[in-house]
This record gives structure tokens, sequence and C-alpha cells, in this order.
């Protein structure tokens, strides 16, 4: 292979020190330690048990496909539509995060304030056809609530802040958390369980804090001054020696009683929490397995559909409303979230799963070949739609016959044509 010109390779040479595009560019005020645009949870949340709640239920949401798509005629999925909106959510959401992230962010942050807003950003508009294509989108913070506008706090990816503007309703989509009274409410179960975390935080720090809460019964009544003074430079004094001591050790009276008040106290505290725990848990569709990630077929299906999927649903009809317009809808065009069915199967019933997916005409042996991994096969008949354990009747057989045999006369006065 001939190798290329000298000035055609400078020309398409590039070197990420070398060549700054574009040059010689200059951020005043300097940058960040840390990702600006991070999801950063409430102060109420980010210590207590609910991060990892929140995280593992976003995340499980975040996997599940969410695509522009065109119905057919039955309402059904025909293909997937090529367009920003189906580019933002699985490709690239906008220039620091993938579809992906942009889905996390979205559902991490829904599940912690309780109501979000998915912005457009970048919007091209096309004079000749009348129609928008969304190229970034953002997920908001709202800040107030207007009759036909929305204050929202949106990370602006050209100045690097959180800037707060004013946008229609119309615009935007407004997702809120289908378990906002467990999880948001002030009085749900959710929050109370985080108080009580927050207090058994507060008496855990009291106990470390090094004090000794001693109580001192002197021989003698304190009520004048003079004892009260007398009172005092004995604590002075048992300080200091406390102080002093190398192993904290003091010495007092034989007739001085000292009490410890920084015993573990009683309380129905810790059983509170282990109750609210539970009930959280159980209203929320999640046991200790899924978290751990030792939950059963069943568990992990019964939490797909109780949790998962009404997450997931409320994020795609606020898209599909907000996103779509009358032409769009008339176009049968619509937004549809795909779940992976073969994602939690064991490798041990794949091989009678995919006997009875293709023996029932229900998939295709390339479209299974697909689902687990497998690059198609180029035989023509992995593409059909058959049951490869019955014989083809006579019909059949002579109507690929004839098929076949059209196709070789097709190639033949082909070849003719050219020769001739």
């Amino acid at each position: 292979m001939a190798s290329r010109p000298l000035g055609s390779r400078l020309r398409h040479a590039w070197n990420a020190f070398l060549n700054r595009d574009p040059p010689g560019k200059i951020y005043i005020g300097g940058g960040y330690s840390n990702r600006p645009d991070r999801v950063r949870l409430n102060r109420t949340n980010d210590r207590t048990i609910m991060t990892a709640i929140n995280t593992r239920i976003a995340m499980d949401a975040a996997a599940i496909t969410i695509n522009h798509v065109r119905l057919d005629e039955n309402g059904r999925y025909d293909e997937t539509v090529d367009s920003g909106l189906n580019s933002c959510l699985n490709l690239s959401g906008n220039k620091d995060q993938t579809g992906r992230a942009l889905r996390y962010d979205m559902f991490l942050s829904m599940l912690d304030e309780g109501c979000i807003a998915l912005v457009p950003i970048d919007v091209d508009y096309d004079g000749k056809t009348g129609k928008t294509r969304i190229e970034s989108m953002r997920v908001g913070r709202v800040l107030e609530w207007y009759p036909d506008d929305v204050r929202l706090e949106v990370y602006n990816d050209r100045t690097g802040r959180k800037e707060e503007i004013t946008l229609p309703k119309t615009r935007v989509a407004l997702v809120e958390n289908p378990f906002y009274a467990v999880m948001n409410e002030p009085n749900g179960t959710v929050q109370r369980l985080i108080r009580k975390l927050n207090l058994m935080d507060v008496i855990d720090e009291q106990v470390g804090s090094g004090k000794l809460d001693l109580i001192i019964q002197l021989p003698y009544v304190v009520k004048g001054e003079i004892r009260k003074k007398q009172a005092e430079e004995r604590r002075a004094q048992i300080e200091q020696q406390l102080a002093g001591s190398k192993y904290g050790i003091a010495y007092t009276d034989g007739t001085e009683h000292i009490t410890q008040l920084n015993r573990s106290l009683e309380n129905n505290l810790l059983k509170t929490v282990e109750y609210l725990t539970n009930m959280a848990y159980s209203q929320l569709g999640i046991t200790p397995e899924i978290m751990n990630g030792t939950a059963s077929d069943a568990v992990m299906t019964n939490y797909e559909n109780r949790t998962i999927e009404p997450i997931v649903a409320a994020a795609v009809d606020e898209i599909r409303r907000k996103f779509l317009t009358e032409d769009d809808r008339a176009n049968r065009e619509s937004v549809m979230y795909f779940r992976d069915p073969f994602k939690l199967t064991p490798v041990s019933a794949v091989a009678e799963m995919a006997d009875k997916f293709t023996r029932n005409e229900i998939m295709t042996s390339n479209e299974f070949r697909q689902a687990i991994g497998m690059k198609p096969s180029k035989d023509p008949k992995a593409d059909e739609l058959r049951n490869a354990n019955i014989s083809q009747s006579s019909e059949e057989i002579a109507a690929q016959n004839k098929t076949i045999t059209a196709g070789r006369d097709a190639v033949e006065r082909s070849i003719a044509n050219q020769n001739g």
C-alpha cells in the first residue's frame, strides 16, 4: 500500500499537547478540584443509609433503556427513531454526561429532591421542516413553582456554575418521585428514619467526645458560698489529676462518692431505628438481599416490578408528554422503555429458553444470539421466524425452490447483459 505524502500526513497529524484548539484559551478564576455538575445529595440524606438505597435504585433504573421509537398501526414497537432526544437519552446527554449518566442523574436527583426538571439546553430549530432537535439536556432542581412557569437551578456548562433560570412548564419535563409520600414528605417513613439516625449520630458523638460526666458527692452540704467555693476547688483538683495523669487516674477521699453518667442507657432509639428501617424497606419494595446482591430471581422480579418500573414509567410518561408534539404523536412516535429479560436468567436456563422462544416462533435464532451476546449467524435461515423442528410442507418447499430459481435466473440475465 502506497504511503501518503509528507504534506498530507502533516495536515492530518494532531497532538494533544502541541496542537491546542482553540489556542491560548485561558479560564479566568481557575477551575474546580471536584466536578461541579456532580449530584449533591441533601445534608439529611448523605450521612444515612438512604444514600445507599437511593444509589441502588437509581443505578437499577438507569440500566433500563429509554428510546424514542416509532409504533406500527397496532401501537406496537416498530423501530427506533434517530433523533436528538434519543441521542441525549442513550449516547450523549451533554458535554459532560453520557446518556446513561444523564438517566442516573435524573433518577438519583428525583429520589433525593422528590421532583426534578429535565431541561433541554441546546435546541436546534429547522426552519424548513419546522421541527426542533434537542442537542443536550441537563437535570435541574426546582426552586419555585408558578402557575405556568418554574424557577430552576441548572448547571451552565459554558460558565461552569449553577445558575437560576425561569422556564415555561411546557418546555421542561417535571418528573415527580412516585414514592414521594414515603421518601420526601416531612412526616414520611424515610424522613422519620433519617431524623432518628441523625439523633443516633449526635448521641454517639457525645459518648465519644472524651467527657466523663461525673457527679462528685462531697461529705458536706453545699449550700453556702464557702461550701460552694470548696466544692469548686475540689472539682478543679480532680480535673487536674485526671488531665495530668498518664493513664487518667485520680484519687478521692474515702467519704466522697463518684457517679459516672455516660454509661449506655436503656432506650427505644435503636429499636425504633430498626423498626423504621424494616418499614422503609417494605414500603419501597427493597430487601437486604437486594442491597448485598444475594436476592433470588423472584425477589428481583418483584423489586423490578414494584420499585423500578413505577420510577422509570414516571420519567418516560413525562418525557413523552413534554418533548413529543402533536404531529409527532400523529406520526406514531412515542417514548418507550425496555428491560432486558435475560439479565437475571441463569446460564442453566438459557438453552431451554432458546428452544422455547425459537420453537414457538417468538424470536429468530439471530435475535436470541444477540440477546445472549453472540454474533449473528450468516445463514439466512437464522433470520427466519419458523420452527426448525417441523418439516417444511410441499407448498413451502415449492415456494422456496421458486425463489431460488428466480434468483438464479436474475443472476444469469445480469451476467449475459454484462457480456453482451
